[in-house]
């Protein structure tokens, strides 16, 4: 039985909107609403290098924030894929973990080439994807329950695998290529994430594909009605969020030099409240790669200048899951608003 019979729930995803090629000129409300999360990451930046101007407002720092943060850059724009189309994926932190470990254990203890490995633990991602899109698809199940359940299976087979120990010693020729080298100072890590949200908003500014899953993501059975094979669009988003995932798990593996079998757990909130968080912003109301970008930094630095002003470690989940929380609330705006709107018309 296919779950596509309706259209997407109106409460668990911000409305989505064909993109626009041209845009007018920006009221100054629309430009607040477009532009606020970006000023207000530069109103954290200015008060936190008010407060510690010595140890915040460096070169170091900046470098540091843009650097480490590649696995999470990657990781969310792959949650954002997923999101566009109208489902969830809970499983991203267990595909990560899954693909990090799949190479720590064959080329570090198995001796397999890098590249092989690497090739493995994306190949497996996609097949995390396209299981996930079964159940979903064919069996009519929940992408939330759905996800929730792949992610907790891929945890225990990280923990069978890997023993539930933590593997190192990964090949060198992955960790030059994701932290050996830098360009105008940044990390060559930061490029990756980078690259990839330049693909992601090409695909959906610019293509066929891209305006289809922006459709399915308002309304399944319009979609449907118009034409458009939903099935294979969301199927195909699980699929590529499953190898995006991975490939977050490759990143992690070449920065830390092997894995460890709770890696992808402490990635998942981070993920999702950045997702929703950058729907609020570049494009309001719709999971944008660019307000992807913004986000993850924005939360990125407010828990650098917390921790550099010696806060307690714990405020990092009260801020995740408080950004989380927001995130969601604001990104239902222009949803409300637009039947506000029809109503009155």
């Amino acid at each position: 039985m296919s779950s596509d019979a309706g259209p997407a729930t109106p409460e668990r995803a911000p409305v989505q909107e064909p993109p626009a090629r041209t845009r007018g000129r920006l009221s100054p409300a629309k430009a607040i609403e477009r532009f606020g999360l970006v000023a207000a990451w530069a109103v954290v930046i200015a008060v936190f290098g008010a407060l510690r101007p010595d140890t915040f407002m460096t070169s170091a720092n900046f470098s540091t924030i843009l650097g480490s943060q590649a696995v999470l850059v990657v990781l969310t724009l792959g949650v954002t894929v997923v999101l566009t189309t109208g489902d969830y994926d809970l499983s991203i932190g267990g595909t990560l973990s899954l693909s990090a470990m799949l190479i720590a254990v064959l080329n570090a203890k198995h001796g397999w080439p890098i590249g092989a490995a690497v090739a493995v633990a994306l190949a497996a991602g996609a097949a995390v994807g396209a299981v996930n899109g079964m159940f979903v698809l064919v069996f009519g199940v929940d992408s939330f329950i759905v996800t929730l359940g792949t992610g907790t299976v891929l945890q225990g087979i990280v923990l069978w695998i890997s023993n539930s120990t933590t593997i190192s010693g990964v090949s060198n020729t992955l960790v030059d290529a994701v932290v050996g080298s830098s360009l105008l100072g940044v990390p060559v890590a930061f490029y990756y994430g980078l690259a990839l949200c330049v693909l992601l908003w090409y695909l959906f500014e610019y293509t066929t594909l891209g305006r289809r899953m922006l459709f399915v993501g308002r309304g399944r059975r319009v979609s449907r009605l118009s034409g458009i094979d939903v099935r294979r669009v969301r199927w195909g988003a699980l699929v590529a969020t499953g190898v995006i995932s991975a490939f977050a798990g490759v990143l992690y593996a070449g920065t830390t030099g092997g894995a460890d079998s709770t890696s992808g757990a402490s990635f998942l909130l981070p993920a999702f409240a950045a997702a929703f968080l950058g729907a609020t912003t570049i494009v309001p109301g719709r999971f944008n790669p660019w307000g992807t970008i913004v986000a993850v930094y924005f939360l990125v630095t407010g828990i650098t200048g917390l921790t550099i002003l010696g806060v307690q470690s714990y405020v990092q989940q009260l801020f995740y899951g408080g950004a989380l929380v927001l995130a969601v609330a604001l990104s239902q705006y222009p949803r409300r608003k637009e039947l506000r709107d029809a109503e009155a018309g």
